[in-house]
């Protein structure tokens, strides 16, 4: 029975592993041909148009520049060519100037890693810089070539690569999107536990809602970093140009939901005490539970217009949500929910300015979703 159970567990880990990994390798296709194509290339033009024999290096430096991950952008990339190239040049000269062997190699590693971390704080580039460096030292030259053939080896590997990254770029779009649906699914579920607290009268399903907003802090910093690497890559490649007014859209979502977020902290952090306190009669209760669900839906809404790349796909779901903001912006009115009290009305208050950052996320002016709210 227990051979038999670790059998099947073992069977079922097998399984998921090669799913994973078949999911990992098709997403990962198209940068394995740019790799792939970057090292041949650069190889071939080392090789038959400078007549190098065995230009490793430009192979390398081409394979190193594109890599994998979503952090390959055309900065990265730029970090790793001149980290490869510079390592390389360091390398040669210091072979030129001191010969090689051991104790020449670990000089050699440790002036270039000095020297890279003095031009640049990025471990990527004192990565390369260092390693390209001692496998020079290390790795014996052919007689024929000269003693800088390999750092121009280098020179042709990374503008390979580079060339790569700038003319078939990824989506610029794409990680932008992705963690910008991430917030917005959160900022959905935050609002859908609020709802649940008050309708079940419940301080720690509140607190709850807290908790899981503040831990949205990770996703919040990160969409920033997302937008200026697209913005990057849809500025330097001619074939996403045309994503720079979708990158701009996407920057105003993200830096409102942003707000939204914050504001949604402060609500559920209110909501507590309003539990606490009883501020809220049944019919209250009931009117901010079902305001706090249709604003979840509305959130979900936006999300998936955020996730439609297809533009009039993404222009019948922006109206969607819109619609659907506008209908919550409209009962935000503490008499229209039957609420009363300080601290009742303060929490209908605190609601206003989360529906007014989601509507100009969805592109509404400031002004025309200002007047989408009940005068007070």
């Amino acid at each position: 029975m227990g051979i038999g159970s670790s059998a099947g567990g073992a069977w079922t880990f097998v399984k998921r592993r090669y799913r994973v990994g078949m999911r990992r390798a098709g997403t990962s296709f198209p940068r394995i041909i740019q790799m792939t194509a970057s090292a041949v290339l650069a190889y071939w033009i080392a090789e038959q148009l400078l007549g190098h024999v065995g230009p490793i290096f430009a192979a390398t430096s081409g394979l190193l520049v594109l890599g994998f991950g979503t952090a390959t952008t055309v900065r990265r990339s730029l970090e790793v060519a001149i980290g490869c190239t510079l390592g390389v040049a360091v390398g040669d000269l210091l072979l030129t100037l001191l010969g090689s062997g051991l104790w020449q190699a670990g000089l050699v590693l440790f002036l270039s890693l000095t020297i890279a971390r003095f031009l640049d704080s990025g471990p990527i580039f004192t990565t390369q810089l260092g390693l390209q460096s001692v496998l020079v030292v290390l790795l014996p030259i052919a007689d024929a070539a000269g003693p800088f053939s390999r750092s121009l080896d280098a020179v042709v590997g990374s503008l390979c690569g580079l060339l790569i990254v700038m003319v078939f770029p990824r989506d610029p779009r794409r990680t932008p999107i992705a963690e910008l649906g991430k917030l917005l699914s959160e900022l959905s579920g935050i609002l859908q536990e609020c709802a649940r607290a008050v309708s079940s009268s419940d301080s720690t399903l509140a607190f709850h809602a807290l908790v899981r907003a503040r831990g949205t802090q990770k996703l919040m910093d990160a969409l920033p970093a997302a937008l200026n690497v697209a913005r990057e890559v849809a500025t330097l490649a001619p074939a996403h140009r045309r994503r720079r007014s979708d990158l701009e859209r996407l920057s105003i979502a993200a830096e409102k939901t942003d707000l939204a977020m914050r504001n949604s902290r402060v609500l559920a952090r209110r909501l507590t005490t309003v539990i606490n306190h009883g501020a809220l009669t049944d019919r209250g209760v009931e009117a901010v539970a079902s305001l706090l669900g249709e604003l979840s839906e509305a959130v979900d809404a936006f999300g998936y217009a955020v996730l439609e790349t297809n533009e009039s796909g993404y222009q019948r779901a922006v109206g969607r949500a819109q619609r659907e903001l506008a209908e919550c912006a409209a009962r935000l009115d503490p008499q229209t929910l039957q609420v009363s009290g300080l601290q009742g009305e303060g929490m209908v208050l605190l609601l206003r300015p989360l529906v007014v950052d989601m509507l100009e996320a969805s592109g509404i002016s400031h002004e025309d979703a200002v007047a989408l709210l009940p005068r007070l």
